[in-house]
């Protein structure tokens, strides 16, 4: 329980029932191994902190953008809630130290699943604050640990894809629209992986792959963006 306290402090929330935040903390896979565990697994209050969380966001971005088109303001909200980001707000809460999993996935560290159980703790935290809290303590810990990302996010553009936002750097900083080459095509039709050179003008500047055209333009567009130091 000394673990939750200081889990409360870090967050700046005192739970009147701190099962509630316990819960938030339980991976499925804990309870497969530990049945009889005082509480259940947080993928219900996942769901409800989801919902909080939107709500919350959309709110915000109506009421604090007026001139702003839906599209802006729906691409801003998506950058906002998208596991990435609550995979950072997760790491710099230090929220890994107290989720409880079974042995196989506790050995499973810094995988894309590991991220995944991270982001959705902050939703199943955000979860727990409401019910436990009611919504005005909830909206202060989304404001201070998700929406105060939001400045970033406009600034350096990352609310676009990959490709339209390289598009648009390229457009802006040297003047170039970019195009993409398959540069080779294997394996079988069913399971055809492509490599695809991102180009500006005659210049390479990325090499991406996937298992389709698509996938293999945004790949070599992320990495574009590093190359350039545009990300």
């Amino acid at each position: 329980m000394s673990n939750l306290k200081n889990l409360e402090k870090i967050i700046n929330v005192k739970f009147n029932n701190i099962d509630l935040l316990q819960q938030a903390l339980v991976h499925r896979s804990f309870i497969n191994e530990h049945p009889d565990f005082r509480v259940g697994h947080n993928e219900r209050l996942e769901f409800l902190g989801d919902a909080v969380l939107e709500i919350i966001i959309t709110e915000y971005l109506f009421i604090n953008f007026p001139d702003k088109p839906e599209g802006d303001l729906t691409n801003w909200r998506a950058s906002l809630v998208n596991s990435k980001m609550l995979y950072q707000v997760a790491k710099n809460l230090n929220f890994e130290k107290y989720l409880l999993l079974s042995k196989g996935e506790s050995r499973d560290k810094d995988s894309k699943a590991r991220q995944y159980i991270l982001a959705d703790s902050v939703e199943a935290i955000i979860g727990a604050i409401y019910l436990d809290q009611g919504l005005e303590v909830a909206k202060n810990f989304i404001f201070k640990n998700v929406i105060i990302n939001l400045d970033d996010i406009i600034k350096n553009k990352t609310y676009l894809d990959p490709k339209s936002r390289f598009q648009e750097m390229s457009q802006e900083i040297v003047g170039i629209t970019p195009s993409y080459k398959v540069l080779k095509e294997e394996g079988p039709d069913h399971a055809k992986k492509f490599t695809i050179g991102l180009f500006l003008e005659e210049e390479l500047v990325s090499v991406g792959e996937g298992f389709s055209k698509q996938e293999a333009q945004t790949d070599a567009a992320e990495k574009g963006l590093q190359v350039k130091n545009w990300s």
